[in-house]
């Protein structure tokens, strides 16, 4: 494919990270077709053209397919049957596998385990009368996961050490799912990603590691470059190679760490689309992860991932809004020098809910931080931000 030759993207999904595509699409040449599944959220409507049925609708298939020259998700819980069917009439990429391990845990830790990339310790669980023993084995506390669906801290749950039968019981039916993962709690030093991006013609790159901080479970700063020891993330960008690898991927895929107390570096998941943490690419890099996702559907020779200026990328949630139309004034971010607002053109704030992101670019990353500081504490968002300045500084200037 040619930008410029009237071509045409296929997106599955209806959220932020196709409407960004969307937008790169568009300086490309490129034109976007948009398949929301139903959601009506407003964020689909930077594409050309927008079909709202549900997945299931076989004549809106039809449509999508005699429209477009290849296919991609924006996110991974597109159903695994329309994948398929995508895949049997256009180019798909990712491949439908490499999305369908990517969006169930047990087929995403297993595999991690076959595939001998580190992860934390688990088991998988079919039957409530198993836990104990699993939970035995586990080093210390434990997180009960479904097995399907989770994100952002979704279906998963908290399992002490010495939780009673009973206990046990009550957080395996307030997941309500047939099969979980039970995975040990890591002890946590920090947590990173790292977005890797996979051409057709099996090149390979990867942006700077960032070092991420979240709020009830949902992520609320990146911090890029990482500050953690060289050696551990240059590991971390080896092990998100050789993930892509080995799901022959074409595309970005965000890979996700946990780094504990002993720096251990282990797989938490993956992303097969854009991630959230590599929204900064968008100012801070040479080319953004959108443009890389076109580059490498396409067939195009893959972009720099290149780091321009030190980056601080803040997720903007439901929680600033006024009410669930009316958005906070946004002159403390616009004023703030290096500093760009993006927002997703959501129609209805609700708290935790994505709506938005700014980045903060500037030529150290102590600058950067303090920007971003200074405008979260403005709308009084001040949590964890000394914790976010001074975290993990020293092995910044030690290694």
């Amino acid at each position: 494919m040619n930008p410029g030759t009237d071509s045409w993207v296929g997106v599955l999904g209806g959220g932020q990270l196709g409407r960004m595509l969307a937008l790169d699409a568009r300086r490309m040449g490129f034109q976007v077709l948009k398949w929301t599944g139903g959601d009506r959220s407003g964020a689909a409507y930077t594409a050309d053209l927008v079909f709202e049925e549900p997945f299931d609708s076989l004549d809106t298939l039809e449509r999508f397919v005699d429209r477009i020259d290849v296919a991609t998700v924006e996110f991974e819980n597109v159903p695994a049957s329309l994948l398929d069917k995508v895949a049997q009439r256009v180019p798909l990429m990712p491949a439908a596998r490499a999305i369908g391990i990517c969006q169930h845990r047990e087929r995403e830790k297993n595999f991690l385990a076959t595939s001998g990339i580190p992860c934390a310790h688990f088991e998988v669980i079919d039957d409530p009368t198993a836990l104990p023993e699993a939970l035995a084995r586990l080093p210390g506390d434990g997180i009960l996961k479904t097995a399907e669906f989770g994100y952002d801290g979704k279906g998963q749950r908290h399992v002490q050490k010495n939780a009673s039968p009973e206990d046990l019981q009550g957080i395996w039916n307030s997941l309500g799912a047939p099969r979980t993962v039970l995975e040990e709690r890591v002890d946590l030093e920090a947590e990173l990603s790292v977005m890797v991006v996979r051409g057709k013609d099996g090149a390979i790159v990867t942006y700077d590691p960032a070092e991420n901080h979240h709020q009830n479970h949902i992520l609320d700063l990146s911090i890029i470059p990482a500050r953690l020891p060289h050696t551990l993330l240059a590991q971390a960008r080896e092990i998100a190679i050789t993930v892509a690898e080995a799901l022959a991927y074409v595309g970005v895929l965000g890979v996700e760490f946990f780094v504990d107390k002993n720096h251990r570096i282990l797989v938490n998941e993956m992303a097969p689309r854009p991630h959230n943490s590599g929204h900064h690419t968008i100012n801070a890099c040479a080319t953004s992860q959108f443009e890389q996702q076109l580059r490498a559907i396409t067939g195009m020779p893959l972009g720099s991932p290149r780091l321009i200026q030190p980056a601080v990328m803040w997720n903007l949630l439901g929680d600033l809004w006024l009410d669930e139309e009316v958005p906070p004034n946004w002159s403390p971010i616009l004023a703030t020098p290096g500093a760009s607002l993006h927002l997703y053109g959501k129609k209805q704030a609700r708290p935790g809910r994505k709506m938005g992101h700014a980045t903060f670019v500037a030529a150290t990353l102590e600058e950067a931080l303090s920007n971003a500081n200074r405008c979260r504490l403005a709308y009084g968002w001040d949590r964890d931000s000394n914790e976010t300045q001074t975290t993990l500084a020293e092995n910044a200037s030690t290694h």
